[in-house]
C-alpha cells in the first residue's frame, strides 16, 4: 500500500508550526474533544474505502453545528489550509483521502432527519444521515428514498451527493441527482450557499447539477432535501442463468430494446456468484457463466405483465434457467447476493480494488471477455458485478496490498479496464467518482482543453483551490507525464498529495 514518504526534520518543524496555527484558530470555535491531531486519533481517517492509499491529515475537526462548520472554513481559508470533507468513509475512489497539511472536516455528527413531509413527498436531512435511514423514516408514510447503493446501510446522503451515487434501482428511478431537490452548504470562504430549491425547478443556472457529483471540490454540504416516492404495491425479481457471457450481455440489451425499463437489472459473472453464494446462500446457479437479476415493481397487474414479457425475452436470448420470486422473502434473498458482493469478495482476498467504468450495454460481453484476458496478463483474479441496465461495471480486482508488485499489477489492470471502456465508447466512472484512483485515466477520457474548463469551474467556486485539492481533475503536467509513460509502455503511480 502507498503512504506518504518520511518527512525531513525541516518539514516536520514546518508541519508542527502549521498545526499550532490551525489549533489556535479553531480552538476559539470548537471544543477540544472535537479537534483530533495525535497520530492515534487521526489514523482512522487516513483513507476511505480505497484502502490501498493512505495518508494522515494534519488535523480532524468534528463540528456539531452549522456555525462551527462555517468557522472551520473561514479559519482554514484565512490560513490557506486545505479542507477535505468526510462522511462515513465508504467511498471507493480515494475522494476522502486526507491532505497531510490539511484539515479533514468530518460531518459525521450531522446525523439528524429534520423533516419528513408526506404531502410534498420530501425529506430534509443533515448530510451525515445514512441512506437507508431516510427510507426507514419515510416508511410509516408509505414512502421511500429510491437510490440504494450497496453500502446504503452505512453510507451518508452527503457522500451520495458528492459522488452522485446510484444503486441497483437507478435504471428506473435515477441517480442521486434525479432524487435531490435542494442542498445547503458553505463555500470555502464560509459563505452560505444553496443549490436547487423546494420547487421542481430553480431560477438561474442549474447549479444543483453541478454540485451533485462534484466530489467535495466546490462546496461543503451540510443539509439535503431529497425527493421521496411511494412504495410499490408489489415487487418481484427474476433470476436468470446463462451458460455464455455473450448471451447474458445480449439479453440485457434485448430487455431494454423491448421497451421494458426494469426496476433493477443486474449481472454477475461466475466468480462473483461463487463468492456471494458461499457467503449469503442466495440460491444462485453456480454452474452458470453469468446470472441476471431483473426486477419489476408496481401494481400486481403491471408486475405480472412485465415479468412475463421479461421472461420471454430472456428465454429467447438463451437463458438456461429462470426463477421468479414468489414472495418478498425470496425477492430479498435473490438480491442479498448482489447487495453483498463487496463483503463476499473481502472473504476470498486480502484486498480488492473496485473499478467503476461505464460502457454501452451492447458491449457488456466484450468488456467481460477483455477482462478475462487481462486476468491472464496481470496474473490477478477479477470478479465482476454490473449495473447491467445502464452499463455501469464494478470489476473487483483481487490482490494483496502487502505485496508491492501485486499492487502495481492491480493498478495496471484497473487502468486498462478503464481505458478499454473509453475505447468501447464508455466513461472512466459511473457512480464512484474519480478521487485519486482515476486521475491518470481522466487524461485518456478528456482533452487538455476539457480538463482546463473543468478546472475553471472549480476555481469559480474555490479560487484558492483549497477544497479537496489534488483530486478529480489531473494537471496538464500529469497528463503529459502519463502520455510519455504510455508511449514507453509504463505507468506512473497515483500521486502523493503535495507535502510542503
Amino acid at each position: 500500500m502507498q503512504a506518504t514518504p518520511p518527512a525531513s526534520t525541516t518539514e516536520l518543524l514546518q508541519k508542527k508550526e502549521l498545526l499550532a496555527q490551525v489549533l489556535r484558530g479553531l480552538e476559539a470555535y470548537l471544543p477540544k474533544h472535537a479537534l483530533l491531531y495525535h497520530t492515534e486519533d487521526t489514523t482512522p481517517y487516513e483513507c476511505d474505502g480505497l484502502t490501498a492509499y493512505r495518508q494522515r491529515p494534519l488535523l480532524v475537526a468534528l463540528p456539531e453545528t452549522e456555525a462551527q462548520v462555517q468557522a472551520v472554513l473561514k479559519t482554514c481559508h484565512a490560513l490557506n489550509v486545505p479542507v477535505v470533507a468526510r462522511g462515513a468513509g465508504t467511498g471507493l475512489s480515494g475522494g476522502a483521502m486526507p491532505h497531510q497539511l490539511g484539515v479533514t472536516l468530518s460531518l459525521a455528527k450531522f446525523n439528524k432527519i429534520l423533516k419528513v413531509d408526506p404531502r410534498s413527498r420530501t425529506a430534509v436531512v443533515q448530510c451525515g444521515v445514512r441512506n437507508l435511514a431516510i427510507s426507514e423514516a419515510a416508511a410509516p408514510h408509505g414512502l421511500y428514498y429510491a437510490p440504494d447503493p450497496s453500502s446504503q446501510i452505512a453510507c451518508t446522503i452527503g457522500g451520495n451527493v458528492a459522488e452522485n451515487s446510484g444503486g441497483v434501482h437507478c435504471l428506473k428511478y435515477g441517480l442521486t441527482l434525479h432524487n435531490v431537490r435542494k442542498v445547503r452548504g458553505f463555500t470555502m470562504e464560509g459563505e452560505p450557499i444553496t443549490f436547487g430549491s423546494d420547487a421542481l425547478d430553480a431560477p438561474g443556472y442549474d447549479l444543483l447539477s453541478v454540485v451533485v457529483g462534484s466530489e467535495g471540490m466546490l462546496a461543503i454540504i451540510h443539509e439535503v432535501t431529497v425527493q421521496l416516492i411511494p412504495k410499490p404495491l408489489l415487487a418481484r425479481c427474476i433470476m436468470a442463468s446463462f451458460d455464455d457471457i455473450r448471451k447474458a450481455g445480449d439479453a440485457v440489451a434485448a430487455v431494454i430494446a423491448a421497451g421494458i425499463i426494469p426496476a433493477g437489472l443486474e449481472m454477475m459473472d461466475k466468480p462473483m456468484t461463487a463468492a456471494v453464494e458461499d457467503f449469503v446462500h442466495a440460491g444462485y446457479d453456480l454452474t452458470a457463466e453469468a446470472i441476471l437479476l431483473c426486477e419489476s415493481d408496481g401494481t400486481p397487474e403491471e408486475v405480472e405483465e412485465e415479468i412475463g414479457r421479461m421472461s420471454e425475452v430472456l428465454r429467447t436470448h438463451g437463458a438456461t434457467a429462470i426463477a421468479v420470486s414468489q414472495n418478498e422473502a425470496e425477492r430479498l434473498r435473490f438480491w442479498s447476493g448482489r447487495k453483498n458482493a463487496f463483503p463476499a469478495s473481502g472473504r476470498i482476498s486480502p484486498d480488492y480494488m473496485c473499478m467503476d467504468s461505464t460502457i454501452p450495454r451492447k458491449r457488456l460481453a466484450d468488456i467481460l471477455l477483455a477482462i478475462q484476458e487481462m486476468e491472464k496478463k496481470y496474473q490477478l483474479r477479477c470478479a465482476n458485478v454490473f449495473h447491467a441496465g445502464d452499463g455501469n461495471l464494478h470489476p473487483l480486482i483481487l490482490f494483496d496490498a502487502n505485496d508491492p508488485d501485486q499492487l502495481r499489477r492491480c493498478e495496471l489492470f484497473g487502468a486498462e479496464i478503464l481505458e478499454t471502456s473509453v475505447a468501447m465508447g464508455g466513461t472512466v466512472t459511473g457512480e464512484h467518482g474519480v478521487g485519486i484512483e482515476k486521475l491518470n485515466s481522466m487524461c485518456v477520457q478528456f482533452s487538455a482543453e476539457e480538463n482546463t474548463q473543468m478546472t475553471g469551474l472549480k476555481l469559480a467556486f474555490d479560487p484558492q483551490g483549497l477544497l479537496n485539492p489534488g483530486k478529480v481533475i489531473p494537471t496538464p503536467q500529469r497528463c503529459a507525464e502519463y502520455g510519455k509513460m504510455l508511449v514507453r509502455g509504463g505507468k506512473i503511480s497515483h500521486p502523493d498529495l503535495p507535502r510542503f
